[in-house]
């Protein structure tokens, strides 16, 4: 029983350390990370990392104006609305106003005449899609796996994308990727296309004639005939591969 007792001091004395060193269930230092206001979705197509981030809703006096922003890097590659009212001047008007924003890369594009009131909802929701946008591709990586659930798309109509073959022209290789809304076309980017100024001055025309002709029949942009043909190509190949 003698012996018992300094084994069971010892044996205390033992644990008291590792008692005090016992790690610390407190998370008050854990930083939480808040999702932005729009959260973006992320795909990947060709290589590239995109994007997708809607605009807020606009009230206007002709009805709702919503626009969804693709962006390719810092780069807009697409615009589709998402709401838009049901007005000839309205569907007169979007193709001219995407044409604009893909040209100038920002919501500092003119209103389309006849169509002042949509003109002005349709920046208004641009420019709240882009301040939505996240600052770097991290963040946005970051919350891609909770994101995806809540994307913005998700509450509008199904959408269907589908990319057109790869035309290999005397400039370089064409290739484009259309989403469909239903039967329409919702919006075009350019997956590949090649790097000159002449194309990139006539793909925006291009796009603004595709949603405004509903089809790959539409002209040739003067002075990019050769990548207008291989867009032309592309675009009746993605038109014929949706399902």
């Amino acid at each position: 029983m003698k012996r018992a007792i300094p084994v069971l001091v010892l044996t205390v004395a033992g644990l008291i350390p590792v008692w005090r060193y016992a790690p610390s269930t407190d998370t008050s230092s854990t930083t939480e990370v808040a999702e932005p206001a729009s959260t973006p979705s992320t795909s990947s197509s060709g290589g590239t990392s995109n994007q997708v981030v809607a605009g807020s809703t606009i009230k206007t006096e002709k009805g709702p104006v919503q626009v969804e922003v693709t962006f390719d890097g810092d780069k807009i590659s697409s615009v589709r609305m998402l709401q838009q009212p049901n007005h000839p001047q309205t569907k007169a008007a979007v193709p001219k106003l995407i044409a604009e924003t893909l040209e100038a890369q920002s919501a500092d594009i003119d209103a389309v005449s006849g169509a002042t009131i949509t003109s002005e909802g349709y920046v208004e929701s641009l420019q709240a899609a882009i301040d939505a946008k996240p600052a770097s591709s991290s963040s946005s990586s970051s919350s891609s796996s909770s994101s995806s659930s809540a994307s913005p798309s998700a509450s509008a109509a199904a959408s269907q994308v589908v990319a057109g073959s790869a035309v290999g022209t005397e400039k370089g290789t064409v290739q484009v990727e259309v989403t469909f809304e239903g039967d329409k076309i919702g919006a075009v980017r350019m997956l590949q296309q090649p790097n000159h100024p002449q194309t990139k001055a006539a793909v925006p025309k291009l796009i603004a004639e595709t949603l405004e002709a509903q089809s790959s029949d539409i002209d040739a942009v003067s002075g990019a005939t050769i990548t207008s043909e291989g867009y032309v190509e592309s675009l009746q190949a993605a038109i014929d591969a949706k399902g």
